[in-house]
């Protein structure tokens, strides 16, 4: 059946192309699980979020702590989007193809959270490992640190990439065939990463935490390093907790390796993955494309926001620099922030349970939190000048903004969480169903999916740090950059986004390997 729209009692059905015959290999979906045990495997969103939190509130300081210039800061953010480009649809695919007797998805999970608490250590106790190796005490690079740092940022970013596709293609595999189960479990994901967010955030708001924690300050630690340390020593602690719970609670049946003489397809050698990634984008349906290419757009726009969102409030809002009291302050005002648009990501992501009825539906609801997300954007820069304006006005004050620009950045990051639950939820949503229809892996799909996600952020790390030092070292240049691809995702979104009807019927798809 070749692709395309069908028009049959006045009903359209969006029919796609045949996948080659690798892709054809993928083993069938399960049978629905029961929603238990898919709020399980959700849940563990919430381990990962509160280190994301902590990562984009915490980090962006803590290198300039380590002696890192601001204009440099963002290419340590490259980790992430180069790991993320390989790791998860490597992950993706492999565990698409895993026949370990654990299952497809489970042993990449209960690596990645391994590696996860290996990173920890090594980030938070890396300005310790720094100065018990030579590192000076005091303001100035602390190079042995920063190498320490920078090892433990990658293994932790190849280890939250290796988590991530595995997770939703599970999500995706418990979901069976129903659209509406895919549409909830990633609800549920998003409500959970929204809870591990409010979580992170409110962990990075307080300034005292280090106090459960004494062994953490030390001479090369000071209390804001102290503070770090002993959130990801939580982060750490309630990530192996959710996943041990996952793990054990939900099994999955192993399936049996592809018979080579099956279909008469004896001696057939096996597609490498790169070869079998480019035949899956070779054969995409035009739907899945225009979803990878909004999504992109969506990510530019986040990503262009989350790398400053703490700094900004440092700097620009209260008018700091790194290592003065009123900056620290800003970051800490910046994080209760993050805690509030976490909340309201959270309740976000349970309403598009009930809001996004239809794929349709979806479509409307993101593209036009793309639009909210861009005019919100837009208004950092009235932000950001009406608290300049008061500290001219108020030079002796010192005391950072008022009243109403401290309300209007707080409000500001609340409201985010809005459009933040959508994008984790609906384009994940559309990618299930799209590739379930196509007949393309669940792993790889999602995996493709996060190479939309990665880009831009490759893109921002590499462009932001200079483009903000040429003009003035803020960060106001990033978030109009973020507001136009936020305009620009939700027109596309809104206009050139097709979907599929709930009730149309997969694609049937041959299936070499057997369970």
């Amino acid at each position: 059946m070749e692709g395309g729209v069908s028009v049959e009692n006045g009903k359209e059905n969006w029919r796609y192309p045949p996948m080659s015959t690798e892709l054809q290999r993928q083993p069938p979906l399960p049978q629905s699980a029961p929603m238990r045990k898919i709020v399980a495997v959700a849940s563990i969103g919430a381990g990962v979020q509160f280190g994301w939190a902590l990562q984009f509130s915490l980090l962006t300081p803590y290198v300039q702590f380590l002696g890192i210039p601001h204009k440099w800061a963002s290419f340590i953010w490259l980790c992430g989007p180069i790991s993320g480009m390989v790791v998860q649809p490597l992950a993706g695919h492999y565990s698409d193809q895993c026949t370990s007797r654990f299952g497809r998805r489970r042993p990449f999970i209960a690596t990645a959270a391994a590696l996860v608490a290996v990173s920890v250590i090594l980030i938070g106790f890396a300005a310790d490992i720094g100065r018990a190796s030579g590192d000076p005490i005091g303001h100035g690079a602390k190079p042995r640190a920063i190498v320490i740092f920078v090892v433990g940022f990658w293994i932790l970013d190849v280890a939250n990439n290796l988590l991530m596709s595995p997770c939703r293609a599970f999500l995706s595999d418990l979901s069976g065939h129903s659209q509406q189960k895919m549409r909830n479990a990633n609800a549920f994901f998003s409500f959970f990463s929204g809870v591990g967010s409010v979580l992170g955030y409110a962990a990075g708001s307080y300034s005292r935490l280090h106090n459960l924690f004494p062994f953490t300050l030390t001479t090369a630690c000071d209390a804001y390093c102290a503070n770090l340390k002993s959130c990801f020593l939580i982060s750490i602690t309630l990530l192996i907790t959710l996943t041990v719970m996952a793990l054990f609670t939900v099994r999955e049946t192993p399936i049996s390796k592809p018979d080579p003489s099956v279909n008469g397809e004896k001696g057939t050698k096996a597609v490498p993955f790169f070869g079998e990634l480019f035949s899956a984008l070779k054969d995409f349906p035009k739907a899945m494309w225009i979803l990878l290419l909004v999504t992109c757009l969506g990510s530019l726009a986040w990503f262009a926001f989350l790398l400053y969102d703490t700094d900004w409030m440092g700097r620009e809002v209260y008018g700091g620099a790194v290592g003065e009291k009123l900056y620290d302050a800003g970051v800490h005002a910046g994080s209760l922030g993050l805690m509030l648009s976490s909340a309201a990501a959270g309740v976000t992501s349970l309403a598009v349970v009930f809001l996004a009825r239809d794929v349709r539906g979806g479509n409307w609801i993101w593209g036009g939190s793309n639009i909210f997300l861009a005019v919100c954007f837009a208004m950092t820069v009235w932000i950001t000048k009406a608290a300049e304006s008061f500290r001219r006005r108020e030079v002796a004050s010192g005391g950072g903004p008022n009243a109403g620009v401290k309300a209007a950045a707080i409000t500001l990051f609340a409201v985010l969480g809005i459009p933040q639950a959508i994008f984790f939820t609906i384009p994940f949503a559309l990618a299930a169903t799209y590739s379930t229809t196509a007949g393309i892996g669940q792993g790889l799909s999602m995996g493709v999916l996060n190479i939309a996600v990665v880009i831009p952020q490759l893109f921002v790390s590499l462009t932001s740090g200079p483009w903000d030092q040429l003009f003035g070292g803020g960060n106001l240049p990033s978030f109009v950059v973020g507001a136009i691809a936020a305009a620009i995702s939700g027109i596309f979104a809104l206009t050139l986004l097709p979907s599929p009807r709930p009730g149309d019927a997969p694609v049937k798809i041959v299936v070499a390997a057997s369970h």
